[in-house]
């Protein structure tokens, strides 16, 4: 489903991204793991087109090359991004942010999926509400709900969990194994948590100082890897 190739991305004079690879195949759960500051959310920006990347190649899909497009154009291609920090519209109302993720749809629809209320039926019982009167909670559901609409065929999720109560954490999981068993769906996820990875992705990926380091299938991410890799 993507593809990246050798991606190298400067900030400045800092090289962050080193001839990085990474394979995200379709209808599963790819996790990317590894400490603060290794580069993850680097990453699914350069994939989102937020920062420019100095080399590589990002492949998605049908072998389209995404590069040198737009932010918009790779939304319209069928890629959902939830970013860290959620970035809702705090004075819009739920129904209006929901709203705002339909304009990168690519065949002109003006509803809102039925299937956000059934994944997270919170949202539509406050779609009056402003999003910044939200729980943190609820504002990552709306947050997910957001890049939902445009029915993605792949949703990058960045740190989903994080800072938010553990049922609505346990919530995400299983939307997450709902849509890629019954939409076939593929996710790309950022997570720290180790529990969640190993309870809802089906394969794993550890960056250090910009470049992978260890992957596999979830099974495999051993006690060895984690206090070598992840331990604090």
């Amino acid at each position: 489903m993507l593809t990246v190739d050798k991606l190298n991305q400067y900030y400045g004079e800092s090289h962050t991204l080193w001839d990085l690879d990474l394979d995200v195949p379709a209808g599963q759960c790819t996790c990317v793991m590894g400490r603060n500051g290794v580069g993850k959310t680097t990453l699914m920006k350069a994939v989102m087109g937020e920062v420019k990347v100095a080399a590589g190649s990002i492949r998605f899909a049908d072998d389209v090359e995404l590069t040198k497009r737009r932010v918009e154009d790779r939304s319209r291609l069928g890629i959902g991004y939830v970013p860290q920090g959620r970035q809702i519209f705090p004075l819009l109302t739920v129904e209006e942010n929901l709203r705002t993720g339909l304009a990168a749809r690519g065949d002109g629809r003006r509803s809102i999926p039925e299937r956000i209320f059934e994944l997270f039926p919170v949202l539509e019982e406050m779609k009056r509400r402003r999003g910044g009167d939200l729980s943190g909670g609820q504002q990552q559901q709306l947050a997910i709900g957001r890049a939902l609409v445009i029915e993605p065929r792949l949703l990058i999720l960045d740190e989903p969990g994080e800072g938010i109560q553990p049922n609505i954490v346990t919530l995400i999981g299983e939307v997450i194994r709902k849509l890629i068993a019954e939409d076939g769906l593929t996710v790309l996820l950022v997570e720290q948590k180790l529990p969640f990875a190993r309870k809802y992705a089906d394969r794993f990926v550890i960056m250090d100082r910009g470049r992978p380091v260890a992957k596999g299938e979830i099974g495999q991410l051993s006690d060895g890897l984690i206090k070598e890799h992840l331990t604090v």
